[in-house]
């Protein structure tokens, strides 16, 4: 299950999730954004804020129940990649969860059984400082999560979209290869 970013569902995310298809994955791309695409950053956050937090989670449950009990894995690019955190921590029946640019808050008390995690995040992250990664981290390792935290020097943002003026052709290179190797073992 791959989520969009606040840029909403883009060519970029079909593409992630052709990639992934062609590496022999099932990929469901829901789109909580409902035909909705954005050109900024501050587009899409007004978006998501007039939209709410809940109504996306609503959004994205609803679109990963039909497929859930198979074991999902969880993915996302940014805001996806919260939403996607979100559900995987809630789901007993979760394979894995991939973060691509994004985290998200964990809630308290929440613990998982050595579920497989790994995050690809810019460095320097404007949304993804060191302290919080540093936080999340620590905070991951606690539920029982299994943590593999991946950065990339110099790439901006969403770095993995063509399409952005953040993308770098490099460092998304090296997430995908490490993406599916990751994939690969679940």
């Amino acid at each position: 299950m791959l989520f969009h970013s606040t840029f909403g569902l883009r060519p970029a995310v079909h593409q992630a999730a052709d990639r992934l298809r062609s590496a022999g994955h099932e990929v469901w791309t829901p789109d909580l954004f409902e035909g909705r695409t954005f050109d900024t950053v501050e587009e899409g956050m007004a978006h998501k804020e007039k939209t709410g937090k809940e109504e996306l989670l609503k959004r994205a449950v609803l679109a990963a129940a039909p497929y859930s009990e198979r074991g999902l894995v969880y993915a996302g690019f940014s805001l996806g990649a919260s939403i996607a955190q979100t559900l995987a921590l809630g789901d007993d029946k979760a394979r894995g969860l991939l973060l691509l640019h994004g985290t998200s808050d964990i809630a308290p008390g929440v613990t998982v059984d050595g579920l497989p995690v790994q995050l690809h995040v810019a460095e320097p992250d404007p949304f993804e400082t060191d302290d919080w990664l540093t936080a999340w981290y620590l905070q991951m390792g606690r539920t029982g999560a299994d943590v593999e935290v991946y950065r990339y020097a110099g790439a901006g943002h969403l770095y993995t979209d063509p399409d952005l003026p953040d993308y770098d052709a490099e460092a998304a290179e090296a997430t995908w290869r490490v993406a599916l190797g990751f994939l690969d073992t679940l």
